[in-house]
């Protein structure tokens, strides 16, 4: 008999289960315009810049060869199932690792997280506050324990909630337990609060850091520091054919 590992591609080979009655997905989304700058920030960071956690080694810590990095999927806004018995929960964005998607994004059955398809929780959800009704602090703080998602992050900017602005829960048998860490060496990667230019906006924002505290870039902060490199090198270029110049050697002969 054939094991497939959780989330693998093959185990999408499988009959799938009726998800007909579930909702996954609606027409009215209705995010601000930082939760939603927010959301992209940590998901799109974690794509141009994470290779996925490290492997795990049998006797000891997550190993930092990165040729053998696991795979993850990141999603923002993007339902999540435990079951066919309830609808879903929609966290702001959600990490898990060892989980491939497969390339058919159209058919229900594979729109949304559905935990008994992967064969397990995200390892990390991020909540976003941005008013006092979304229910971080109690109603989903409790489904999400329910559901044994190991940690759980609460990022309120604006303080909504408390004067507490990062708030981080780790489960604790069936319960969730405050906790103060904020790197997960599980996943190589960590949270810390940065302020910071974002596409157009000064702000506070959530961020995903390595290990020594610098941030997670996008793909636009990548080409950036691209730019940057290549005006140097030009800069470089340039006093230096001028010093030649000065000599009497023309730096454009062959």
């Amino acid at each position: 008999m054939t094991i497939l590992a959780p989330g693998s591609p093959e185990a999408w080979e499988r009959p799938e289960v009726d998800v007909s009655h579930l909702v996954t997905e609606t027409d009215d989304p209705l995010d601000n315009r930082y939760t939603e700058k927010q959301q992209r920030l940590l998901v799109s960071a974690l794509y141009s810049s994470w290779e996925g956690p490290p492997p795990m080694e049998d006797d000891g810590p997550p190993s930092a060869d990165s040729s053998q990095r696991r795979a993850f999927v990141a999603l923002a806004n993007v339902g999540l199932f435990a079951d066919t018995h309830q609808q879903a929960i929609v966290p702001d964005v959600m990490v898990s690792a060892d989980v491939t998607f497969p390339t058919e994004m159209h058919r229900k059955g594979q729109k949304s997280y559905f935990v008994w398809e992967f064969g397990k929780v995200p390892d990390v959800v991020i909540e976003v506050v941005s008013n006092t009704e979304g229910g971080e602090l109690d109603t989903k703080k409790s489904r999400y324990a329910r559901m044994r998602i190991g940690t759980y992050v609460i990022w309120d900017p604006a303080r909504y909630l408390s004067e507490r602005e990062l708030h981080v829960f780790e489960l604790d048998r069936q319960r969730y337990r405050r906790s103060e860490r904020t790197f997960f060496d599980e996943l190589g990667i960590g949270l810390a609060v940065w302020t910071g230019r974002f596409e157009e906006a000064e702000e506070r924002w959530l961020r995903w850091v390595w290990s020594d505290g610098s941030p997670l870039l996008t793909g636009d902060e990548h080409a950036a520091r691209e730019r940057d490199r290549a005006e140097r090198e030009r800069d470089r270029a340039e006093r230096l054919a001028a010093r030649l110049r000065a000599l009497g050697i023309d730096p454009d002969e062959p």
